[in-house]
């Protein structure tokens, strides 16, 4: 009776099990759906306006004027360029030395105030991050530096650089509680001080969660649009210098789609602008992988021979 009794049950579990499995095929299934729909739809309106304009003048031009018709991003691409890796290199380590305080030494008191500050951050809407900017940094870095306007690249690096803190310290502190404990144990038992430790076993031990970190800072600063806006400046001119007014691609779609007429070069141009910033954000994320791939190849050949 018992194997009677058992083998319903057991069968129930089992299709329990295949249906979990094909929801979650399907869940992956639609996330690769969106991103191919989005790709294609990309593709399909932002190849004519680089076809009429040509490709090496619409990349390389420096000139932004429809009226006239010239459509050159030259200037964007540069001013989102420089904006993304100013971001990077001011927020990424701010917020790497966070994730090692909050999971290596923070007590956990004081832990917990700083999570719930990283995770207001996180909440904080984008157009309150550049009315902030407007209101408190720009005026500041016009009287620090003695500018006409302090709306420029600089100010847009240092919105961009604490938008970009939540996502970085989030992930690098999850990276980082994952590393083994036994790996820190062993480096402290040969003689290595803590932050040798923490340089040279655990974050290297937790590389690959940080590079995701990394892209997630680097794909919110390159896609923000409306904080940029209100403290760039907002005015297509190439980035000579940190206070140079610039604009931003994703500036330049959020500031003219509104009056682009439907149909127009103009229009389809900034469909362009958004290919070109879809295939940046994929370029960014293939070549770390591919960089993150040859690093643990690299690390595995001396082990083997």
């Amino acid at each position: 009776m018992e194997p009677a009794a058992s083998s319903p049950s057991r069968r129930t579990r089992e299709a329990a099990e295949k249906t979990m499995a094909l929801l979650f095929f399907l869940c992956g299934m639609a996330a690769v759906a969106f991103v191919l729909g989005i790709c294609i739809y990309l593709i399909v309106s932002g190849l004519p306006a680089i076809r009429k304009i040509g490709l090496f003048p619409f990349l390389f031009g420096k000139t932004w004027s429809p009226k006239k018709e010239l459509f050159g991003i030259l200037p964007f691409l540069l001013a989102s360029i420089a904006g993304a890796s100013g971001a990077v290199l001011l927020g990424v380590p701010v917020g790497l030395l966070t994730a090692v305080f909050l999971s290596k030494s923070a007590p956990r008191r004081l832990a917990s105030v700083i999570r719930t500050a990283v995770e207001l951050l996180a909440g904080i809407p984008s157009i309150v991050y550049g009315l902030v900017g407007m209101i408190v940094l720009v005026p500041g870095i016009q009287r620090t530096f003695g500018l006409a306007s302090g709306a420029g690249l600089l100010a847009a690096v240092v919105v961009l650089a604490v938008m970009i803190l939540p996502a970085v310290v989030s992930v690098a502190e999850t990276a980082l509680a994952a590393v083994p404990r036994e790996y820190e144990e062993a480096s402290l038992a040969l003689g290595a001080t803590w932050t040798e430790t923490v340089f040279r076993v655990s974050l290297p031990a937790a590389r690959s969660g940080v590079a995701t970190a990394v892209v997630l800072g680097v794909g919110r600063a390159v896609g923000e649009a409306m904080a940029v806006i209100l403290v760039s400046g907002n005015v297509p001119n190439l980035p000579g210098s940190l206070f140079t007014p610039v604009r931003f691609l994703t500036t330049a779609i959020a500031s003219e789609m509104s009056y682009a007429s439907v149909g127009s070069l103009h229009r389809m141009a900034l469909y362009s602008i958004g290919l070109v910033l879809f295939l940046f954000i994929m370029g960014i994320n293939v070549l770390l992988r591919a960089f993150l791939r040859t690093d643990r190849t690299s690390r595995r050949r001396p082990g083997k021979s």
